[in-house]
């Protein structure tokens, strides 16, 4: 995946990926993704900004303000949402000698209309807190787009919807997201743990609960054992090792906690439908 340098947006490199295929050659025509970008250390303020579809900004550090016309000025800070859509002017970006860092997804489609018209209110800058699953899962579409075949675009998409669902959680008023909360706590810290071994107990400990707890938590919140979502999550990491450096598969199986380099393989073929080996050639 490429960066480049765009000094009138940031001073640092950023990345932004567009569809690479044929729109008519997509399996969901409701749901597209047609560009998505980081922006780290974004300067550039937007004025009277227009958009034809809708889009999600995701601001991680920083920070700015949004303004729709001639609305209220909104304060952004890290974790904040905003949304831009057709039909009306925009104001953003980070406040004057100050960057911030975005994520941005820009989406088309009938499902987007029906996430908008029943989850979010979108004149509303929504202050959701920085989590790393969220990113994880942005990172994630960033390799399936960067691809460039169409059916990791539609995974792509798929993982869109499944990322705005977060957000429409996290959203959510706070009496009803208390326990929600301290759930994705746990998931954050199992998806960004996937070095080394996975010790139960330990973890357990470590969130003040009982190692029953975890296991209930995990089950009832990903609809996956304890045992299989921190292999999945493993294997998440294992992708994107694999796409983005040389390691041997063997490096890598060992760098996730798993010494036997056969049994790495058979887990990651059997979550993935491929043996690492061919899920690299392939991408």
């Amino acid at each position: 995946m490429s960066k480049f340098m765009d000094y009138t947006i940031s001073s640092l490199p950023i990345r932004i990926v567009n569809l690479k295929t044929d729109p008519s050659k997509l399996a969901i025509p409701s749901l597209a993704i047609s560009e998505i970008g980081h922006l780290p250390g974004r300067t550039y303020q937007q004025r009277k900004a227009e958009f034809p579809k809708w889009a999600f900004g995701y601001v991680v550090k920083g920070q700015g303000t949004f303004q729709i016309n001639d609305g209220p000025i909104q304060a952004i800070s890290p974790g904040s949402l905003f949304f831009v859509y057709s039909g009306a002017k925009f104001n953003y970006g980070p406040t004057l000698d100050n960057t911030w860092d975005e994520y941005y997804v820009r989406m088309e489609g009938s499902r987007v209309e029906e996430w908008i018209s029943n989850w979010f209110q979108h004149e509303v800058v929504l202050q959701l807190g920085v989590h790393d699953y969220l990113v994880n899962k942005i990172e994630t579409m960033f390799t399936l787009m960067d691809s460039g075949l169409p059916a990791n675009a539609d995974r792509a998409a798929l993982l869109l919807e499944t990322l705005i669902y977060e957000f429409y959680q996290l959203s959510l008023p706070q009496k009803e997201t208390n326990k929600s909360e301290s759930v994705f706590s746990v998931l954050d810290d199992i998806t960004n743990s996937p070095y080394g071994s996975f010790d139960a107990t330990v973890f357990a400990e470590q969130h003040h609960i009982a190692v029953s707890t975890l296991r209930r938590l995990v089950s009832k919140h990903t609809g996956y054992s304890l045992h299989e979502y921190v292999h999945r999550s493993k294997i998440l990491e294992a992708k994107k090792l694999l796409l983005s450096t040389d390691q041997q598969v063997k490096e890598i199986a060992l760098k996730l906690g798993y010494e036997d380099t056969f049994y790495f393989s058979r887990l990651f073929k059997k979550i993935t439908g491929k043996s690492p080996s061919v899920f690299r050639e392939n991408m």
